[in-house]
């Protein structure tokens, strides 16, 4: 049969000298225990100081543009380059998405806003991006189309082949397979389903922000929104938002500070 506990049975009570005993014997043993606890516990949070899950998260940058706007060959030119040269965009993951204000039809055919040339190059460098992944690689591609769009030479873009040393058959592969294509229906649903709709191009988000009007100012959004320690490429007079913005939201640790002062706390408590 199942055993029971018989409710009336009493677990026997310590007196006031066998509890003083207990207590003492469990402080003993867990003051031996302290140094082993320090031997264990700071090198792992120095460990964890060290480890990836630690370190500062880069920020996601997204720019919906279109290859031959004129707007946006400008922000692409002029301003995102900047950051390839100044090294801010090692702590960038940087998501071009060339659509724009293209429109899909029912039938799923598609127009763009300065017409096929634009439908064609906005295909182009879907693939440039999809076959070199890093923007390190693809951006000097697109770079080197939105140049030729400024200039209106934009007929001319498979120079850039040649110009960044990128091999053109991938690129040509993709485009003539219908993939890039694809590609644009996919680029079209996600600038379609931006909240809230993007109002022109370039529209610029930074951390899942949009910066409307101030999409030049990225820089300054992506040095707030950074959580490690600034790069030199934050430390300017272009930076008053983000300097500005800091102040209000307060100071913010990053994750590898706080385990560093927390094992540190523990090391001299032990």
């Amino acid at each position: 049969s199942r055993h029971r506990i018989d409710s009336s049975t009493r677990i026997p009570s310590l007196d006031l000298k066998q509890q003083w005993l207990v207590g003492f014997l469990l402080r003993r043993h867990a003051m031996a225990s302290l140094p082993l606890l320090r031997q264990v516990l700071v090198p792992a949070l120095v460990l964890l100081c060290l480890s990836p899950a630690c370190a500062a998260r880069r920020v996601s940058v997204a720019v919906y543009y279109e290859t031959l706007c004129p707007f946006c060959s400008g922000f692409v030119v002029n301003d995102l380059a900047r950051i390839f040269r100044n090294g801010l965009s090692s702590n960038v993951d940087l998501r071009l998405v060339p659509f724009g204000n293209g429109r899909v039809s029912p039938d799923g055919s598609m127009s763009c806003q300065h017409g096929e040339d634009e439908c064609q190059l906005n295909a182009i460098e879907a693939c440039v991006i999809s076959v070199w992944p890093d923007a390190e690689r693809h951006f000097p591609f697109i770079y080197c189309i939105e140049h030729l769009s400024l200039t209106r030479k934009w007929g001319a873009w498979q120079s850039c082949f040649h110009e960044t040393g990128l091999p053109s058959q991938p690129v040509i592969d993709c485009y003539n397979s219908g993939y890039g294509r694809q590609l644009e229906l996919r680029y079209a649903a996600e600038t379609n389903a931006l909240q809230p709709p993007h109002k022109f191009v370039p529209w610029v988000v930074v951390n899942g922000r949009p910066l409307g009007d101030d999409y030049t100012n990225f820089e300054a959004y992506i040095c707030n929104a950074y959580d490690g320690e600034l790069p030199e490429a934050c430390r300017g007079k272009h930076l008053q938002i983000a300097q500005h913005t800091r102040a209000s939201r307060g100071h913010q640790r990053n994750p590898r500070e706080l385990a560093i002062v927390l094992a540190f706390c523990i090391a001299l408590w032990f």
